[in-house]
């Protein structure tokens, strides 16, 4: 009997101990039980500001706790990424970051992360060309005209970009390779400043993300000479590629997306993933991105995101190479 009792007693332990550990594993597949900080390399008001705000809204909505954003502007978006890449790797801290993060790689800068190793893929949510803008005071109509006053003044002109090694960076450093200019750089912490400066006439031009470029595009008070993207860019219908406008191979769109630290388990990284994927297909999101001069991406996977991210970093690094682009 006492045998029995004593079975009695050890099987007991056993179930106690086993769902207990059941519980703690359900607890760790209970993602998100706390809040999310979502780092956004940028300043508010830009393009990835815009779209991360209203992702964390959505996912706030589906997965029951905050997503809150915090602005980590500065270096062309490393300050930002790295503090994601030191994160402790649990899906508590993420980053919305854009092909900013493989620019800098390909200019060849002393990063202190690996942007190959020291990140888990979560999903792209969009693509956004870039606009080239001059003040109108500068008298130039057309790429053609701004190429011709360039050469006639080089070293006179100036652009303003949100950083280097960031789209507006490369976008500008790529036309003065490939055209033989000498246009001077003035880095900001980001869009919204830059755009800034171009409006109150420090700068006469930049590649500027659509999102700050639009609103000021309609108002009269920036002209549009071209966008970077292959075809032409439906809230600016009337505005040539660069190719159309006389500097054939150019294509510099950007993507956005979001990284979690390396080491994010599995199913966290899964849960965001498919969390993502079922907001890019509602379509007030598809809406406001294409409000915002952004392309909602297409569904998919973490592998098919870092394979993605691979690829973009190998063109890059050629466009820099080949154009001879520097850091410096």
């Amino acid at each position: 009997m006492k045998s029995n009792c004593k079975n009695c007693f050890v099987w007991l332990f056993a179930v106690l101990c086993l769902s207990v550990t059941i519980s703690a594993s359900a607890g760790d597949a209970v993602y998100p039980s706390k809040p999310v900080r979502v780092i956004v390399p940028w300043p508010p008001g830009g393009l990835v500001d815009i779209a991360g705000r209203v992702f964390a809204q959505k996912l706030q909505a589906s997965l029951g706790q905050p997503f809150v954003i915090e602005n980590k502007a500065g270096a062309g978006g490393i300050i930002g990424a790295n503090e994601v890449a030191r994160a402790q790797p649990d899906g508590y801290t993420i980053v919305l970051t854009t092909s900013a993060l493989n620019m800098n790689a390909a200019l060849g800068r002393k990063l202190p992360f690996d942007v190959t190793k020291d990140f888990e893929p979560i999903a792209v949510i969009a693509y956004a060309p870039s606009i080239l803008v001059v003040r109108p005071s500068l008298g130039v109509k057309s790429v053609k005209e701004l190429i011709a006053l360039a050469r006639a003044k080089p070293g006179k002109l100036n652009y303003a970009s949100a950083g280097i090694g960031t789209p507006a960076f490369f976008s500008a450093e790529l036309f003065k390779s490939m055209l033989g200019l000498d246009i001077v750089h003035v880095p900001y912490k980001g869009a919204p400043p830059a755009m800034t400066a171009e409006l109150a006439g420090r700068v006469d031009l930049q590649f500027a993300n659509a999102a700050v470029a639009l609103p000021q595009i309609k108002a009269g008070k920036l002209r549009a000479l071209a966008v970077t993207s292959a075809t032409r860019f439906a809230p600016v219908p009337d505005v040539p590629t660069m190719a159309e406008a006389g500097v054939p191979n150019f294509e510099a769109d950007q993507w956005l997306g979001y990284l979690a630290p390396r080491g994010t388990p599995r199913a966290v990284i899964d849960r965001l993933t498919a969390e993502i994927n079922r907001i890019l297909v509602m379509d007030d999101v598809r809406s406001m991105l294409a409000k915002s001069g952004m392309r909602a991406a297409t569904p998919g996977t973490p592998a098919q995101f870092r394979a993605y991210l691979k690829q973009d970093l190998a063109k890059w690094i050629g466009v820099a190479k080949s154009a001879h682009i520097h850091a410096d």
